[in-house]
């Protein structure tokens, strides 16, 4: 009892993200146990248990990362953020042509000795949002300047985007969009923002008419616009979440009573907000939307308070990067958008995404420490942020 106290008083941060990283963890412990029941179905129940086991110690060792990330002070991000970038664009790199080949797209590296597989975008998406929070916040004072700060800056988004596009282009337009957002608040020029959409747009546009995937992409977009002009086979995700929102009523078949997680190809990572709906209904529908919303706001808020720009610009860049992904899977499970390989944060079932996830929310805390720490007057901000050079 008296660690656990100990435990709780080093706990600090805004007390409502913490409640929904709670909340969203048992969701995310409830809903695979009863998703993987497809795998079960096909494998045997053991492998049901042995996933599910799999999945709640990601969670836990996750909620331990974010205890750990909440703890070192963000200013420290701003250097690991430059070694991070170092890493992530020969990794991108080295992903497309020697990483493991799954669903049509090299995504995921083996890591050494331990054997998990990772997505590096998961890495990139860090890396950048770090970076460029880094960067804008150093670049201030001649924040105009083409040469020293445009041009650093949009190399950054564009050469990380690019060589995630290349086999992820979902996760790349929600990069990109992260990006775009973190330029406006970092008082980059309206016409220098223009011209990084535009390259933005022209690159992205290129890998989706040239790229190995491109085909992919079209026929994504195709059978979204046009559902009846294409083979049902092209639409079956779709259709099958369709079937699982339209079964689940206003309370749901309640908890493991799903009979579309059969169907869903994944049900329990890229479909999963389905089967949420089907089993809890549209309650657990709404409940899924305002835990995310109540997120942001928290995080807005943190935003708003925080006494330095770093700070700032780092919890906008990692929250509005976890929402617009929160949604962005909600959408695709509702037929809001074509369907993507995108998982619901905290949420779907992945091992070393939810820790990746985990680090994200851990930072954010760690801004918000800061400031409770500033505004109850403990801690002098000053100097500039340290840069791990």
């Amino acid at each position: 009892m008296v660690a656990i106290n100990n435990l709780l008083d080093k706990t600090k941060g805004d007390r409502w993200i913490w409640l929904i990283i709670i909340l969203l963890s048992l969701i995310s412990i409830m809903t695979v146990y009863s998703a993987t029941g497809t795998i079960a179905y096909n494998k045997g129940i053991a492998v049901e248990k042995y996933l599910l086991f799999k999945h709640v110690i990601f969670v836990v060792l996750g909620i331990g990362m974010i205890y750990i990330a909440h703890l070192l002070d963000y200013k420290y991000y701003a250097g690991i953020s430059k070694i991070l970038m170092i890493i992530t664009i020969p990794l991108l790199f080295y992903t497309l042509i020697f990483g493991s080949h799954i669903n049509d797209a090299s995504r995921w590296v083996k890591i050494p000795v331990i054997g998990l597989t990772f997505q590096t975008s998961d890495l990139a998406k860090l890396a950048l949002i770090t970076f460029l929070a880094r960067m804008l916040t150093k670049k201030q004072e001649n924040i105009k300047d083409v040469k020293n700060a445009f041009i650093p800056i949009i190399s950054s988004v564009c050469a990380v985007t690019l060589l995630i596009a290349i086999a992820n282009m979902s996760t790349a337009l929600m990069l990109f969009g992260v990006s775009i957002l973190l330029l406006i608040i970092g008082r980059i020029s309206i016409k220098q923002i223009a011209i990084v959409s535009l390259a933005g747009g022209v690159l992205l546009g290129t890998v989706m008419m040239v790229g190995p995937r491109g085909e992919t992409y079209r026929s994504r977009i195709k059978t979204y616009l046009n559902p009846e002009s294409v083979n049902s086979d092209k639409s079956y995700q779709a259709d099958q979440s369709k079937i699982a929102l339209a079964t689940g009523g206003f309370f749901g078949k309640g908890p493991g009573n799903s009979t579309q997680k059969y169907f869903l190809p994944h049900p329990y990572s890229d479909f999963i907000f389905a089967i949420i709906v089907e089993e809890y209904g549209l309650f657990g529908a709404i409940t899924m939307v305002v835990l995310y919303l109540v997120l942001l706001y928290r995080c807005v808020r943190i935003v708003t308070r925080s006494p330095k720009a770093f700070g700032a610009l780092l919890a906008a860049g990692l929250s509005f990067s976890l929402t617009i992904q929160a949604f962005a899977n909600m959408a695709v499970a509702v037929g809001l958008g074509p369907v993507t390989g995108v998982p619901l944060p905290l949420v779907s079932m992945g091992g070393t995404s939810i820790l990746f996830t985990s680090i994200a929310f851990g930072i954010i805390l760690s801004v918000s420490k800061d400031v409770e720490e500033h505004v109850k007057g403990k801690k002098v901000v000053v100097g500039e942020i340290p840069v791990m050079d």
